[in-house]
């Protein structure tokens, strides 16, 4: 006989996966689109913590008081805003690559909303973001971060995460050093192209001073900068798979830091 009883100690149980789940949903890449809906956003994560009620491990509660369960729901609170923004920030790589790139060709106070971090961002930056968006759907990382998100309440229990500031600022600390690298591997085709130029310009406004090389050299950085761009669009492949392989490493970095 199925057992349907649904006591107080189980809503608090469920209330602190709901924690959890909705601020893994409202930050992590993919789901916090600005152009999703809150309720959808709402709906979702409801569902996801119903789904993962049965499967979390359940242990005991201990506090005393209603300040410490509010402990242990501000605990939960971090736990799903830290393992979401492990992925966030690899998403943010794309915003450097695309002002570098912005700033090469001349379209540099060029700007548009970004979908994913709300603000305004680089026209490169927002196409860059786009098409990692778009790779994320293909390869189905989206599922990769759900995956993540549940095993995340086998490795660091409800109320069991501990927060190591000194290992969390180390993995930070190493992840902005690969964030450099990367972005900058990006833009280097048009980085060294549009650098290219410059030298040759500089050399043609020694050798005929008499040519507006300023009017010239911003026809020419804006057309071989796009084409540029639209010639190495194909690496894109390639960039976005060592981002997502750098984001799942990033997750698990934070998600054994909380232990």
């Amino acid at each position: 006989m199925i057992d349907y009883s649904f006591t107080y100690g189980d809503l608090e149980i469920f209330l602190l996966i709901l924690v959890r789940v909705t601020m893994f949903v409202y930050i992590a890449p993919f789901f916090s689109m600005s152009n999703t809906p809150h309720p959808i956003r709402i709906c979702f994560s409801f569902l996801l913590s119903v789904l993962l009620y049965g499967l979390v491990p359940v242990q005991t509660l201990e506090y005393d008081s209603i300040l410490g369960y509010t402990i242990i729901v501000l605990k939960e609170f971090f736990t799903g805003l830290l393992i979401g923004y492990a992925a966030q920030i690899c998403t943010m790589i794309s915003n450097l690559s695309g002002q570098i790139v912005d700033m090469q060709v001349g379209l540099s106070m060029v700007q548009v909303m970004s979908p994913g971090s709300r603000e305004q961002v680089h026209i490169s930056s927002a196409i860059y973001q786009y098409a990692f968006m778009g790779m994320m759907l293909v390869s189905g990382l989206y599922r990769f971060l759900i995956s993540a998100l549940v095993d995340s309440f086998t490795l660091i229990p409800l109320n069991g995460a501990v927060f190591h500031t000194d290992k969390l600022l180390d993995s930070m600390m190493k992840f902005f050093g690969i964030f450099m690298v990367i972005g900058f591997r990006i833009c280097l085709p048009v980085f060294i192209i549009t650098f290219l130029l410059n030298v040759i310009l500089g050399i043609l406004a020694r050798v005929a001073p008499q040519m507006n090389m300023f009017a010239v050299g911003m026809q020419l950085k804006l057309i071989v900068g796009l084409s540029m761009m639209y010639l190495t669009s194909a690496l894109l492949y390639n960039a976005s798979d060592f981002i997502f392989v750098n984001m799942k490493q990033m997750i698990l970095e934070f998600m054994n830091d909380l232990v």
